[in-house]
């Protein structure tokens, strides 16, 4: 392949894989003012906060549309508490609750805000581009954020992205493209690399997508040593189980059939794909040690929403209806 042919197929995996320009623009926008607004049973938030629950992003139409929402692990689909905050993605660890969204302007934009269990912000940083994935340290400390970003010269499509490992604690932010990237043993600097999809074992190692030379690869990060080594070749957008052990991402299927789910055993190389055969173009979450929760965008009627649906992790069973009109999950115990 020349290196041409590897720039434009590099500039259609990012565009396509990161997330999606339209995906994203589809679970972002506004709720279509001429519908009529969803009606979701309401709960107290105290009380969905005392017991194990799910945080997410409602897209339930109506006033609450993109706002930050909970509702009980017993009772995922049922009663919601919905806060006053809008997020394009939200992650919350630690006591810690992530909120990237959409910063506005004349240039494209997005800003990244942390707050405690108080609702105290501890903090805020504003970023280049268009928000697409946001994780959360398992403590809370650290945090990753990527976006995308028009105009880079090194992609003749115009996409890239820009992904940020920010210490909350300190106030500090690290662009990924400062770290050394090493590929097959060696030291790499391609300069069409891009990377998405952090997630975090702990407060130092983490996994993530690098892509370069038109190929996505999962990679291991360290943040003391400021380094990515790549891994597995196709992966992207991967997500940690709770044991650490697995790491689930999204895989790009032949004859443009779109993402399955798959699961990887990092101890044995092991991979499995999963029994969710529709594409799904999201950064998964894991619900526990035996269950991935991902999030599926609605079409017709009901464009602009989205649903979270679950499936075992070992590739048995079949895909269920999770929460209704949600997405960006992340489960609190």
């Amino acid at each position: 392949m020349s290196q041409r042919s590897r720039v434009v197929a590099l500039a259609v995996v990012v565009v396509l894989c990161v997330g999606g320009v339209v995906a994203y623009a589809v679970s972002s926008r506004p709720a279509p003012a001429a519908r009529t607004p969803t009606s979701v049973p309401s709960a107290s938030l105290a009380e969905v906060e005392a017991v194990p629950h799910l945080v997410y992003r409602s897209t339930a139409l109506g006033p609450d549309f993109g706002k930050v929402a909970m509702s009980t692990l017993a009772d995922p689909a049922g009663p919601r508490a919905v806060t006053a905050d809008a997020c394009e993605r939200v992650d919350q660890r630690g006591g810690t609750t992530l909120c990237l969204r959409s910063r506005p302007g004349v240039v494209l934009g997005s800003s990244v805000t942390a707050w405690d269990r108080t609702g105290h912000v501890t903090y805020r940083r504003n970023l280049p581009g268009i928000p697409s994935r946001a994780r959360l340290s398992p403590d809370g400390r650290l945090a990753a954020t990527t976006a995308f970003v028009a105009g880079d010269s090194y992609l003749s499509a115009g996409f890239a992205t820009r992904t940020y490992v920010h210490d909350l604690a300190a106030g500090t932010a690290v662009h990924l493209e400062d770290f050394a990237l090493t590929h097959e043993g060696r030291r790499i600097t391609p300069v069409d690399r891009n990377y998405w999809g952090v997630t975090f074992l702990d407060d130092n190692t983490f996994y993530l997508t690098v892509a370069f030379d038109g190929r996505p690869w999962l990679a291991r990060g360290s943040v003391s040593k400021r380094s990515v080594t790549t891994v597995r070749s196709g992966a992207e957008c991967p997500s940690l189980s709770p044991d650490g052990r697995r790491v689930a991402y999204k895989k790009l299927q032949p004859s443009s059939r779109g993402w399955r789910i798959a699961v990887l055993d990092l101890a044995t190389g092991s991979e499995r794909l999963l029994a969710e055969t529709r594409s799904v173009d999201d950064q998964v979450q894991w619900l526990d040690d035996s269950t991935v929760l991902y999030g599926l965008p609605l079409t017709g009627e009901r464009g602009g929403e989205t649903d979270l649906w679950a499936v075992p992790a070992d590739g048995a069973g079949a895909p269920r209806l999770l929460v209704p009109q949600a997405w960006s999950a992340s489960v609190v115990r």
